[in-house]
């Protein structure tokens, strides 16, 4: 039996820096290196972002690799994410995993971050995988999307958002609720003693597969502004109904698009990848969806849904096992086609 390759994994493509080490599908170590500093400003500063990447990816890596318990002399390829993402994030971490395959004589990899995000469905964890063809529903804060994957390198895109996506509608919701920033997981946990049924909101109409959330934001936003006009204590009074409505008006178009894409094309293994597929509503509300309708559902763990270097060294594991090595010519792109 010949030796499983040891991928080191380079993940930069927002505000999180991480670096995970994979031997085979079994991932040895999976660090992550926050950055705090971006919820002073509701949001990712993108020049910030890149500065704090700076700082964060020798530690970072140093510690993935002690952490696996291995040396640097052990790794046999490393894989970055190449893009979509912030290119002043993705410069960093493709400058220094170019630097390293360079001084180390090894292999380089380029990963697309949303197809990883898919990938993370087949790290070793003892448990099932999805069967091909399955479809996915990738949600985070810049992408909502159903991919049709036909293989570890065959994958298409059968819906994505006209406008915002799923992830954006979540976090600009809890600003307008004035929320602290991330706001999707605080809409998540207030919404838990809410009525999903309270409040009625805006819903898109966009044909086939597509999605949009632009319209939904719009109406959040003026049925609150109207609201606190006549009841400067309205979302206060209000914030567990009005949080459990956002969150199902948001996951009601998911859901509704996932059950038209499972009716078009007949396939009935799902899975869900992204940020967004850490909700905890979304993950009942399907599971519902594929126990009603028999159907094979796959829900990645919570640390694999955010940003994460370990879908990166997975996806680089599939590359390295077909000698899909890149040249040290690759540049980032922020908005890599998929």
């Amino acid at each position: 039996m010949p030796k499983e390759p040891i991928i080191l994994g380079i993940e930069s493509s927002c505000d999180d820096t991480s670096a995970a080490i994979i031997y085979g599908r079994r991932i040895l170590s999976n660090e992550i290196a926050t950055q705090e500093i971006h919820s002073l400003y509701g949001g990712v500063v993108p020049e910030l972002a890149s500065r704090a990447h700076q700082q964060n990816i020798i530690p970072v890596v140093d510690t993935a690799i002690r952490e696996a318990n291995i040396s640097k002399e052990d790794i046999d390829a490393v894989a970055f994410t190449q893009g979509p993402g912030l290119l002043g994030s993705l410069l960093v971490g493709s400058s220094f995993a170019k630097a390293y395959a360079m001084g180390m004589g090894i292999p380089l990899i380029t990963v697309n971050h949303m197809q990883a995000h898919i990938l993370s469905h087949f790290i070793d964890e003892g448990k099932a995988v999805p069967k091909f063809p399955f479809l996915c529903l990738t949600v985070s804060g810049g992408h909502t999307q159903i991919v049709r994957v036909e293989s570890h390198s065959n994958m298409q895109v059968i819906g994505t958002t006209i406008d915002d996506a799923a992830g954006e509608a979540f976090d600009k919701s809890a600003k307008i609720l004035q929320l602290a920033y991330p706001g999707g997981p605080l809409i998540d946990k207030y919404a838990r003693g809410g009525n999903i049924h309270a409040f009625k909101f805006g819903k898109p109409k966009i044909k086939d597969l597509d999605f949009s959330f632009s319209g939904l934001k719009t109406s959040i936003l003026y049925k609150i502004q109207d609201s606190v006009q006549k009841n400067p204590k309205f979302i206060q009074e209000h914030l567990g109904d009005l949080c459990a409505s956002i969150q199902y008006s948001i996951v009601n178009i998911l859901l509704e698009k996932i059950q038209k894409a499972i009716y078009k094309t007949g396939i009935k293994e799902i899975a869900i990848a992204g940020g967004v597929s850490a909700n905890s509503f979304l993950r009942s509300e399907l599971q519902k969806l594929a126990d009603e309708k028999k159907i094979n559902l796959y829900i990645p763990k919570f640390e694999y849904c955010t940003d994460n270097a370990a879908m990166i060294a997975i996806s680089g594991y599939f590359k390295y096992l077909e000698k899909e090595f890149a040249s040290q010519n690759e540049v980032p792109s922020a908005s890599l086609s998929f």
